[in-house]
């Protein structure tokens, strides 16, 4: 036994206009339509809930005990329905994203701030966390995405292709490298190598050796973060390589950041999201606005 929205939507412009003619009105309904609405709440319930007279209209007891309970069901989905319309609408909402280090001090604040000049009131909030920790961050469910390096696969976590861009070498101005034309890796093996730790170095060893298999690429140092190797490249205690997002860093400790040719190695970066998990409204917009401002940068290499 469970009163129609319509029923209880009739009952209570009833109750607040005090006047059949008054409330077909409001709700724009015709008078007949109205009463047919409170005549089948009565049936429904078995009991009045309308005292008619000649004179005026009124509640009975259970209409008045009724009346309070169905404006607040009614007041509460009408205020959650416009919720999600504002959603859908991106007039609310917020976004939560992971992404390592580096892409939170460069590139990742950059997209925020363009989203946000053309979806003000969406409230985006990033996490910055180590590389390895993106992925747990998202199957946690503490963000929505996250956004990072190719990693291995896995059952939980959705990978979805965002932006593939090829590796740069960077060293301090007058160095001897800048006396070369071109730049192969065979030149980053002559010099003291700062990389990172863990995955990053792992993958970028593989691919190196896999491309070049007379190569043997040996760190002479290994670092946590890039700023802390971009530190050590500007205290001229040896070059590293990068990703081109990260150029207004490198700018910013005074470095020069040039292409690695013979042939140009790349990293491939993705969108990750928890495998059984919709991302909201708000979610979506967002990654594709990421896709969109990753497109138009020329160091986006275009898919096969």
């Amino acid at each position: 036994m469970n009163p129609s929205l319509r029923q209880m939507r009739a009952l209570v412009a009833l109750a607040k206009t005090g006047s059949f003619t008054l409330a077909a009105g409001h709700l724009n309904v015709t008078q007949s339509a109205l009463s047919g609405q409170i005549k089948e709440l009565e049936q429904l319930l078995g009991l009045r809930v309308v005292e008619r007279t000649t004179r005026k209209t009124q509640l009975s007891e259970l209409g008045r005990e009724l009346y309070p309970l169905f404006d607040k069901m009614l007041h509460d989905l009408d205020r959650a329905m416009a919720d999600i319309a504002n959603r859908k609408a991106l007039k609310q909402g917020s976004v939560r994203l992971a992404a390592p280090q580096m892409l939170s001090c460069t590139m990742v604040p950059e997209v925020i701030a363009a989203y946000r000049a053309r979806h003000p009131e969406v409230q985006v909030r990033l996490t910055d966390c180590p590389l390895e920790q993106v992925s747990a961050r998202v199957f946690s469910g503490e963000v929505d995405f996250g956004i990072g390096p190719e990693r291995d696969a896995t059952a939980e976590i959705d990978a979805q292709p965002l932006f593939e861009m090829p590796f740069v070498v960077v060293y301090p101005p007058g160095h001897e490298l800048d006396q070369r034309k071109r730049l192969t890796w065979s030149d980053v093996n002559r010099y003291p190598f700062i990389s990172l730790q863990g995955q990053f170095t792992e993958r970028l060893l593989r691919d190196v050796h896999v491309s070049f298999r007379e190569l043997s690429l040996s760190p002479h140092n290994e670092v946590t973060f890039m700023t802390t190797a971009l530190a050590m490249v500007h205290a001229r205690l040896g070059i590293t390589v990068c990703l081109p997002y990260a150029e207004k860093m490198v700018q910013l400790y005074g470095l020069r950041m040039r292409p690695l040719e013979a042939p140009a190695l790349t990293r491939r970066f993705f969108v990750y999201t928890r495998g059984a998990r919709a991302l909201s409204p708000a979610a979506e917009s967002f990654v594709a606005f990421l896709h969109e401002f990753v497109a138009a940068h020329e160091w986006n290499v275009p898919a096969a």
